[in-house]
């Protein structure tokens, strides 16, 4: 795994109150029972920590935040976006 997918693992842990055994990349955040409050404290440490913006609204999000994958996946584009060419 990854450095970014373990920080990603341990923000989704601490913010959704979940224990970091239960978090895999194929894990549902619902079925985590991460509520959306949640989410938008996942959002904001996910930002701060790397230093991205992420294009999400709890009421019509438009980056899908369902998997734990999709979460990593999301962060890393994000991360490689931001990187000079």
């Amino acid at each position: 795994m990854s450095d970014l997918a373990s920080n990603v693992y341990d923000i989704i842990a601490k913010n959704g109150r979940v224990d970091r055994s239960e978090i895999r990349p194929d894990a549902k955040l619902v079925d985590l029972k991460i509520e959306s409050l949640d989410v938008v404290e996942i959002v904001f440490a996910l930002e701060e920590k790397f230093g991205i913006e992420i294009p999400f609204d709890a009421a019509q999000p438009q980056v899908k935040f369902e998997t734990v994958g999709d979460v990593v996946a999301a962060v890393e584009g994000l991360v490689a976006a931001k990187k000079p060419a």
